[in-house]
This record gives C-alpha cells, sequence and structure tokens, in this order.
C-alpha cells in the first residue's frame, strides 16, 4: 500500500473500474444529460465505459461539463498572464478561494485550452462525505485535505500532504492547485496563510526553504466573479462572526453551495495566472533570515500578485460607491447596472437589517478596498 492512498486520486489503471462502478449513478445521468442534452444515455454510457485514463475523463466528460456551465450560467471566460507560463511544465498554483468546484475547474479548463500541464487539486474532505462525490473527485485529479483533526493528527496529516505535493510536482511532473488558505473567502478580503506556506515546506527535505520554493515553482492565482452566486448563501456565516458567535453549518450546506456555485448566474468571469515567483524569493531570502519572517514575506508577495491582477467588475464599484455613499467610481458602471445590483440587494437579503446590508456590501466592495493599496493598480 503506498504511502499517500488515502489522500490520492485514482492512478489511470483504477479509472474503468470507478466508471463501471458509477455509470449508472443517477448523479452521473444528472451530469451528462446537462453536459450533452441531445446525446442519447446509452451513448455517452458507451463512451465512458472506454475510458481508461484520468485525462481522457477530464478531456471528454468534464471540461465539457466546464464549457456548459461557462455558457449557462455566465457572459463569458476571459483569461491573462497563461501566455507565461511554458508546456510540459509543472507549478504550484496558490489561489484565491471563491467557488467549491469551480476555481480549480475552470482554471485547469484554462490550461487545457493553452496546452498546459493540468493540476491536481486540493479538495477538504468534508466536501466528498457522500460516495458518489469521493469517487468523481479521485476520478477528476483531486486529493484530499483532511479536516477536523486533532493537533497531532494535524501535524501528521499536514506532513504527508507537503510530501505527496512534492512528489507530485517534482516527480511526476504534475502541476498542483491549492487555495490561499482554508475554505472560501466569504467577505472578499483575500490573503495567503501562512499556515499553508508552512505546511509546504514539510515536503523540503531540509532543503533551504526558499530555494525549495523556487524549485516547486509557485504561480499566484486571481479569479473573480462578477456576480458571485453564493453571495446571500454566505450571509449567516457573516452574521454569526459579526455578533461574536460561534457558526455551525447545515447538514447539506457544503452541498447546496456547491450546487449554487455551479449552476447560479456570475455575469463575467476573469482568471490571471501571475509569472512564477523567482527574484522575488531571492529578495526575501536576502533581506530575512529568519524563516517564519520568510514565509509571512512570501505569504504578503503572493497576496499582492493575487489582489494587483484581481480584476474588478461595475458589482465592485457599485458596492464600494454604496457602501461609502460616494460617486467616486461612478464613472466605472451604467446606471442600468447599478439598479440591476440594486435589486439584487433587495431580493436576496433583509435590507432593513444595517449588518447584513454592510456584510453583503463588504463582500462586493473589499476587492476595491484591496487593490487601492497598490496605487497603480486601478
Amino acid at each position: 500500500m503506498s504511502k499517500f492512498d488515502s489522500i490520492r486520486p485514482f492512478y489511470d489503471a483504477e479509472i474503468n473500474a470507478a466508471i463501471q462502478d458509477t455509470v449508472n449513478h443517477p448523479m452521473m445521468k444528472a451530469l451528462m444529460n446537462f453536459t450533452f442534452p441531445e446525446v442519447d444515455d446509452a451513448v455517452w454510457k458507451e463512451q465512458l465505459r472506454k475510458t481508461h485514463s484520468i485525462r481522457d475523463f477530464q478531456c471528454n466528460f468534464i471540461y465539457q461539463s466546464i464549457r456548459k456551465v461557462v455558457e449557462k450560467s455566465s457572459e463569458g471566460l476571459s483569461t491573462s498572464g497563461f501566455e507565461t507560463l511554458e508546456k510540459n511544465t509543472s507549478y504550484l498554483f496558490i489561489s484565491n478561494h471563491r467557488d467549491i468546484i469551480l476555481d480549480t475547474s475552470l482554471l485547469n479548463a484554462c490550461l487545457f485550452d493553452n496546452g498546459l500541464v493540468m493540476t491536481a487539486s486540493a479538495i477538504g474532505d468534508n466536501l466528498v462525505k457522500k460516495a458518489f462525490m469521493n469517487t468523481l473527485a479521485k476520478m477528476n485529479r483531486n486529493f484530499l485535505v483532511q479536516r477536523g483533526l486533532s493537533p497531532r493528527e494535524l501535524l501528521q496529516s499536514s506532513k504527508l500532504l507537503a510530501e505527496y505535493i512534492a512528489q507530485l510536482l517534482l516527480r511526476e511532473n504534475r502541476s498542483v492547485w491549492i487555495a490561499q488558505r482554508e475554505g472560501r473567502t466569504k467577505d472578499g478580503n483575500d490573503s495567503t496563510n501562512p499556515g499553508v506556506l508552512k505546511m509546504l515546506t514539510m515536503g523540503s527535505d531540509g532543503e533551504n526553504l526558499m530555494n525549495y520554493f523556487k524549485k516547486i515553482k509557485i504561480v499566484p492565482v486571481s479569479i473573480s466573479y462578477e456576480y458571485d452566486p453564493t453571495d446571500a448563501l454566505k450571509m449567516p456565516q457573516l452574521m454569526a462572526e459579526a455578533n461574536n458567535e460561534i457558526y455551525v453549518k447545515e447538514k447539506n450546506e457544503d452541498f447546496t453551495t456547491l450546487l449554487s456555485g455551479i449552476m447560479g448566474q456570475k455575469k463575467h468571469i476573469h482568471i490571471h495566472v501571475g509569472k512564477v515567483l523567482d527574484s522575488e524569493l531571492e529578495v526575501i531570502a536576502t533581506e530575512f533570515e529568519n524563516s517564519n519572517k520568510q514565509i509571512q514575506a512570501l505569504a504578503l508577495t503572493i497576496d499582492e500578485s493575487i489582489l494587483k491582477s484581481y480584476k474588478l467588475w461595475p458589482t465592485n464599484y457599485i458596492a464600494y460607491d454604496i457602501l461609502n455613499t460616494t460617486n467616486e467610481h461612478s464613472h466605472l458602471y451604467s446606471e442600468n447596472e447599478k439598479s440591476l445590483f440594486e435589486r439584487r440587494l433587495e431580493m436576496r437579503i433583509d435590507n432593513s437589517n444595517p449588518i447584513e446590508l454592510q456584510s453583503f456590501l463588504a463582500m462586493y466592495a473589499n476587492p476595491v478596498v484591496n487593490k487601492m493599496k497598490y496605487s497603480d493598480a486601478i
């Protein structure tokens, strides 16, 4: 038994058996009927049964599903920065995180379109409790991040995760996607948790930290949605935090959020991949001897790349102006766009609750606030 069996996706040799097990599952039928609405069930089932690798499954089925999601739930996906990446090269994509499934799926679709190495992607094991979801995740090259562990278990799990990521990047030439912090950003404030970077160093085998980070080729990724289809679903947690209460998730909350994120209206989507961090790491190594300070400096460097390249939409500027009772950015949106956003506010939240209203607006406005910290970015 491989040491990574508890967290790894399927090997190619295991894919066909997994497909045979799930081809008649109602959720597989729902996914395929959505992706190929004109195709008879017998046809896609036959094609699925002929699939013997993750790449074939991703390219022939999941890629098509993502294209359909973009077509049905958005007004288009735009990209920037992919031309700076090299083919047949693995990268560690550290990304801001808005949507449970789509962030990494959209990135992979873009990598595929650009002829680049697609990723193995981290996913919390809390999201794949259902047997079908677990199988689908492993068929789609997701590896598990174990949640809800004791401090001792967390240390062991983090080490295993770090070693697996190193194995993928350095020995299998497989790119990796990981979020900059645990869980999706609920309030629009994207920031890298130094703990994620500390976890990665556990795979360095004692190598100098900045040399190791150079070797694994860190690429910051910034993803933005004009409308967040799960914005209203985030309100209960934000309200609890505003009232200093402990938030407890509903039983099927993650699954509801997952489906809403996939099918809800996003309007425009943009993904920017930054340049590989290299000279920045040399500067950090020169300026700081202490490893903790190096990690903190690297987290800020990743933040700067993500925030400066974050694509702002009219919704962001509208929310900022409403929240701050100003017309500072009115030249960046139309009256029609503003009235549509205000209509969204009326429909999705309790406008009479000032805390809820402020939390909702801040979710859209905070990316503007964060980008304004870099005077040349807006």
